[in-house]
């Protein structure tokens, strides 16, 4: 236990103490005794931890409405979970209030009865006492604050409580309006039809309303029994037609998660894009019934974008949340006997999650045309932005990279730490530029290689020569592996990926690109 604050606060606790033992018997501790272990107890602060016993706490008040800001505690007798209950609502107001108990009825009846009185409430069972931090220590997105004597105030963690630095307003306006203003889109705004399916754009391309509306599908009997085998989902709707009666259902239903998967089916774009993974299913909601024979269409809608921090193997990306509307097609056609004020064309929604990557233009494709363009700028007296390298030394720098690159040179040691490889490793996917002044790890700092050929077009033409040997062994191995000094064992694409951001580091260098 350390000191207080201050001697007065020393002060106050003792007054708060006397005033406490005039209702509660002192039972552990001393006012006037204090034992230190490497402190001078007169200069210091302290005061010996109190604990205090109240007999009679239904009739004594003070050990209710008096609090001391100090290290002490008052223990009251109950005899059963009532009782308890009201002995914690007599403080009229606390921070945070804790229960042991291995019985979630027992929780949860005190929880209820006691909350109105408490900011947070900490529950102790067997599993969770293991890993508890204690009373006093709440997570730093929950609640800290409390009702009555605990002030009122609230100090809350997270996103919520930084709301509270904010000035929050009330938007009205028509659903299409408040889509421009908030950037999401709002059920019946005007729709914004994609020039191209939106699966063809990128993450910063795709705008909230953005829409395509479909061609159209026809449930048959024999697609309604296909998916039933498939799934086992053998719900008597789909497979017996002899149950109907005193059902909902008029005749063989198609399964909702069929009419989704059938929805999926008519707004999939199946060609590779810039659409990388399907990332979820926010809600989805089946409103009536579809039959056999029933047409459906499908209206796809950009409903929000969330940007993403992308930190493993894999390009920049963000999540767009797509708003998915099933219409009956044949709607229109039912005769208007048939319908009610609260029928509808529409029988299904749903907000699915597809991740979809950024644009990459940050670098320059670095194909062979593209390099020869750039090498026959380079003039071998050409200075650099930035290091020390020669015009000549950077070219044959580039060449025993590509031995690595072609698996010609493989007797070395990774010289990246292991324990933070994987995230270097993974930095060749994000869309970043190298450091300026990138060190080669073969290479004394301030240091420059001893030249290996005679000029600057002979060492051209054995990084180009070099370069085609790369080439072709991904060619002849497409699966294969190599190591790299610096980023580990790279694949194919990855390899790819270190070529176009080494070559664009170094044409930049020298105002090549």
């Amino acid at each position: 236990m350390g000191s207080l604050v201050s001697h007065q606060q020393v002060q106050a606790v003792r007054d708060s103490v006397n005033d406490l033992a005039k209702e509660a018997q002192i039972v552990y501790g001393n006012l006037d005794t204090i034992e230190t272990i490497g402190a001078d107890a007169k200069k210091g602060a302290f005061i010996s931890p109190i604990l205090l016993r109240a007999d009679h706490p239904f009739q004594n008040t003070v050990i209710h409405e008096r609090e001391a800001f100090g290290p002490v505690s008052t223990i009251m007798p109950y005899k059963n979970l009532d009782e308890a209950i009201t002995l914690a609502q007599m403080g009229k107001g606390s921070l945070v209030s804790s229960i042991a108990t291995n019985d979630d009825k027992i929780a949860k009846d005190y929880v209820v009865n006691a909350a109105s009185h408490h900011g947070r409430i900490l529950v102790i069972n067997r599993e969770s006492a293991k890993e508890s931090t204690g009373h006093g220590s709440p997570l730093p997105y929950l609640v800290h604050g409390g009702p009555g004597r605990a002030g009122g105030g609230e100090e809350m963690g997270g996103m919520r409580g930084i709301k509270h630095y904010l000035q929050r307003t009330a938007i009205q306006g028509s659903p299409t309006t408040i889509t421009e203003i908030t950037g999401i889109y709002q059920q019946n705004a005007k729709y914004k039809e994609a020039e191209q399916h939106p699966f063809k754009y990128h993450w910063e391309d795709i705008q909230p309303g953005m829409s395509l509306k479909t061609h159209k599908r026809t449930f048959t009997d024999t697609d309604i029994m296909n998916f039933a085998n498939l799934t086992w989902d053998h719900f008597y709707a789909h497979t017996d037609i002899t149950s109907l009666d005193g059902s909902i259902f008029e005749k063989r239903t198609a399964h909702g998660y069929f009419i989704i998967s059938a929805a999926a089916g008519l707004f999939v774009y199946p060609n590779k894009g810039p659409v990388a993974a399907n990332y979820g299913l926010d809600s989805i909601r089946f409103l009536r019934p579809l039959y056999h024979n029933d047409t459906i269409y499908v209206r796809l809608t950009c409903k929000e974008k969330v940007d993403r921090d992308v930190t493993s193997a894999e390009h920049p990306s963000g999540i767009v949340k797509w708003h998915v509307e099933v219409f009956d097609a044949n709607f229109e056609n039912r005769p208007e006997k048939n319908k009610t004020e609260k029928d509808s064309p529409l029988v299904a929604v749903a907000t699915i999650l597809t991740m979809v990557e950024k644009k990459q233009e940050t670098f320059v494709e670095m194909t062979s045309e593209k390099i020869d363009a750039c090498l026959n700028n380079l003039k071998a007296d050409a200075k650099p932005k930035w290091g020390i390298m020669t015009p000549q030394h950077m070219i044959e720098h580039l060449e025993y990279t590509y031995k690595i690159a072609s698996g010609d040179l493989q007797d070395f040691e990774i010289a990246t730490p292991e324990k933070i490889l994987e995230k270097v490793h993974h930095s060749l996917y994000n869309y970043e530029k190298f450091p300026k002044n990138s060190r080669f790890p073969l290479l004394e700092k301030d240091t420059l290689e001893v030249l290996k050929h005679p000029d600057l077009e002979t060492a051209i033409e054995k990084f180009k020569g070099q370069r085609e040997r790369y080439i072709e062994y991904f060619k002849e191995y497409p699966d294969a592996k190599l190591k790299n000094l610096v980023f580990g064992e790279l694949n194919r694409y990855e390899s790819y990926l270190l070529e176009r951001k080494h070559l664009n580091h170094h044409f930049e260098q020298f105002g090549l690109l």
